[in-house]
């Protein structure tokens, strides 16, 4: 399997004790077994499927996917292309964490009945919490602040909805199940790399029309559901409204994957939620739903997005996808992991050298939840490890905006 080019760091592993990567498959994942097991009235055989997931996530090792679960093989397919061969047989802390993370979630489903055939098949074993979430008093109240930025000049309008956007990753319900998250939302928000002055540029400016400049195109992987994809969708919509681009791609995932990850359902009940919510949101919501009619957005969920690989790997049809975009923008940790390789990178690796295999230009908006980050000056690696904030990297109170173009 490939990897960025110029591989220089060791690929992070889940096998250190006290590591973020370890405390996530001990702790984090038998918690989210636990959930699933609790929010449905599953029968005896996907309680003792769910029961033997648990016992597997303390000492147990890769398996290959059951036949029963896939019947028609296409996903064991995929998967053995993805590493299934090499890594069965292993414990879950000695092969890639992203390997490892990435491979819980697809067991998840077998164990719940997900992809059939029998009674459970297709319903999302997270639904309960996304909705939970989408419906919370937090949601209204950010709601409703959107009827005030209609008063705000289209500068301050736009980088309000960016920040809305980057700083809704902390809406991860996969990260709040574990008390690393904890506290995160009265934080100090602080970003440790800033490039959305290039964002903006690789962009047409507000009120040139593509007969103009050509059409512009924004690709955005998704992240997760609820109240990030929420300001996902407004961020696409208000870049419609403003003339900066003429056509939103947005990538989900096909299946759920990483608790609260979106896939085409969550994009509709998030647009849903939007038309239902009256005033600014809705006029979002209604312009929204009339582009996705009228092809100016559109839904994608390619099987690679829940592949447990980087996107130097992706395949030759995503590849094209992304190329012919004007920008690509990846949300949230888990798409950053897969940017720039889930390696141990010295903190200050150019994020510019290890996307250079990317087919077009790219941004990161991302909360910082897990250990890989790059791109960063000295003197704020510095200032950061000196803050006397162990847990920066991991802690979902920094963030970063970052592009290469």
């Amino acid at each position: 399997m490939a990897d960025t080019p110029s591989v220089t760091a060791p690929v992070i592993l889940g096998d250190e004790p006290g590591s973020f990567p370890h405390g996530v498959l001990a702790e984090r994942h038998p918690a989210i077994v636990r959930q699933v097991r609790d929010a449905f009235p599953f029968g005896p055989e996907r309680l003792r499927a769910l029961d033997a997931l648990l016992a597997s996530c303390a000492d147990g090792v890769v398996e290959p996917l059951p036949a029963d679960a896939d019947p028609t093989g296409r996903d064991r397919d995929r998967w053995a292309r993805w590493g299934m061969d090499a890594y069965a047989g292993r414990s879950w802390y000695d092969v890639p964490w992203l390997w490892a993370e990435s491979h819980f979630y697809r067991r998840l489903l077998d164990a719940v009945g997900y992809f059939g055939p029998g009674a459970w098949q297709g319903v999302d074993p997270f639904r309960p919490a996304k909705l939970a979430e989408l419906d919370a008093p937090e949601t209204d109240e950010e709601l409703a602040a959107l009827d005030g930025l209609d008063e705000l000049p289209t500068e301050e309008r736009t980088r309000a909805l960016l920040h809305g956007s980057l700083w809704g990753n902390r809406a991860d319900l996969g990260f709040r199940l574990s008390d690393r998250g904890a506290g995160t939302e009265g934080a100090v928000e602080a970003l440790v790399a800033d490039d959305s002055d290039a964002l903006w540029s690789l962009l047409p400016a507000p009120g040139t029309g593509p007969a103009e400049r050509g059409p512009a195109t924004l690709c955005l992987v998704a992240d997760n559901a609820g109240r990030e994809l929420v300001p996902d969708l407004l961020l696409v919509s208000h870049l419609l409204a403003e003339g900066r681009v003429d056509r939103a791609v947005l990538h989900v995932k096909p299946y759920p994957y990483y608790v609260s990850d979106a896939t085409p359902t969550d994009v509709l009940d998030a647009l849903r939620r939007l038309v239902a919510a009256g005033g600014a949101a809705a006029a979002h919501g209604e312009r929204l739903w009339t582009a996705l009619t009228d092809g100016r957005v559109t839904v994608r969920a390619h099987p690679f997005s829940c592949a447990p690989l980087p996107y130097a790997d992706m395949p030759d049809d995503l590849r094209a996808d992304f190329a012919a975009a004007t920008v690509t923008v990846l949300k949230g940790d888990l798409n950053y992991r897969r940017l720039v390789g889930d390696r141990w990178w010295p903190p200050t690796t150019s994020f510019a050298r290890v996307t250079a295999y990317f087919p077009g230009p790219v941004a990161a908006l991302r909360t910082l939840k897990s250990d890989v980050v790059t791109g960063l000056d000295a003197k704020t690696e510095a200032a950061l490890d000196a803050s006397g904030e162990r847990r920066w990297r991991t802690s979902g109170t920094h963030a970063l905006i970052q592009v290469r173009s």
